[in-house]
């Protein structure tokens, strides 16, 4: 029997690459035996005829993935390497074909998220991994599920209502992470104009505390955070915008009172080469705080999604997951790789208190 915790993975859209990632994950472990199988005590949160379409679409002779059906979390524990724990917690009515928006392939999706979320929160599994789902498709299916944009806003809508607290008194932050550059967002999924609008003294401050207390977790120590200014050349003293004197600065200064090792801010174009670890060579900071979602997440992405990993900031919960969407383009095809699934499954782990 394992002695590590359970940890549920939700299989997100059906006819994305979620499932297939899924199933190549364990794939991986059963072709290479290891005294650590990264999915270990790992279980899929999720339905069990689309993870049996899955394993048939990778190991179509059923030669070294099997599928187990359990009762409870804690029953992934004793299931052997090449077996597949899966806890029916939603259903999808009909079989749907891999690459289009449907509103059933959402709601089914949204489903998942909600049980393993909760189930989280009551300490029921250690940690979430969140395979793709798709923005339309979870839109698509309707209320309640149409009033989040994502992952992001759903975990801290369920994180909210079981605490009692509402959604402002839940601050919640986007990482993505890979093995060169770990990087933290004030804003997630909004319109660029209404991002500008979200630089404000306490949403800086917010990320920057958030930043501070989660990485402390993971690397073990405070992690040296590197801001990122707004405007072009951090403002050039004003001459490109007064955002960073009369807002990013002083909450960079209140960050530092607060024994947060906070510096800048940086030129956006420049600063994410501060935090970029390269072989044999330390990084300067640990993580950079973006202002906004596409300033920080081109540089982290450009440098690899097949090792990255999208994390949470913020929740009573750890959840982590693959940096990369569903890829309609190539689902169904047998062509996904399972990369990112993996380093967010090791992630997972390590963010475990």
């Amino acid at each position: 029997m394992s002695t590590l915790p359970p940890i549920a993975i939700t299989p997100g859209d059906p006819c994305g690459i979620g499932p297939e990632i899924i199933a190549r994950a364990f794939l991986i472990d059963a072709l290479l035996p290891q005294a650590m199988p990264v999915t270990q005590a790992c279980f899929v949160a999720g339905d069990e005829r689309v993870m049996q379409k899955a394993i048939n679409l990778i190991d179509p002779q059923a030669r070294h993935l099997k599928l187990q059906v359990i009762q409870k979390p804690t029953q992934a524990l004793n299931v052997p390497v090449g077996v597949i724990p899966v806890l029916q917690v939603a259903t999808l009515a009909t079989e749907l074909p891999y690459g289009k928006i449907h509103a059933e392939a959402g709601r089914f999706a949204g489903q998942c998220v909600v049980w393993a979320a909760q189930a989280a929160l009551r300490k029921d599994i250690a940690a979430l991994v969140t395979a793709p789902l798709h923005k339309e498709a979870l839109s698509a299916a309707g209320s309640p599920f149409n009033q989040f944009p994502g992952h992001t806003e759903l975990l801290q809508f369920e994180a909210a209502n079981f605490s009692g607290a509402s959604m402002s008194d839940m601050p919640v932050r986007m990482m993505l992470a890979n093995d060169e550059l770990r990087v933290v967002l004030v804003s997630i999924h909004v319109s660029l104009r209404q991002a500008l609008d979200a630089v404000t003294y306490d949403e800086v401050l917010e990320s920057l505390r958030i930043a501070h207390q989660s990485l402390s977790l993971l690397l073990g120590r405070a992690p040296r955070i590197a801001v990122s200014g707004l405007n072009p050349h951090a403002g050039e003293g004003g001459l490109f915008g007064l955002e960073e004197i009369e807002i990013i600065e002083p909450a960079i200064a209140q960050a530092q009172s607060e024994g947060i090792l906070a510096l800048g801010p940086y030129a956006p174009d420049t600063v994410f080469m501060r935090a970029r670890q390269k072989p044999g060579v330390d990084a300067e900071m640990d993580v950079v705080l973006a202002m906004y979602h596409d300033q920080g997440l081109i540089p982290v992405k450009y440098m690899g999604l097949e090792q990255g990993v999208n994390v949470t900031l913020g929740l009573p919960l750890v959840r982590t997951s693959p940096d990369h969407g569903t890829a309609f383009d190539i689902s169904g095809q047998g062509l996904a790789d399972p990369s990112s699934m993996v380093a967010a499954i090791r992630m997972a782990r390590q963010l475990i208190p």
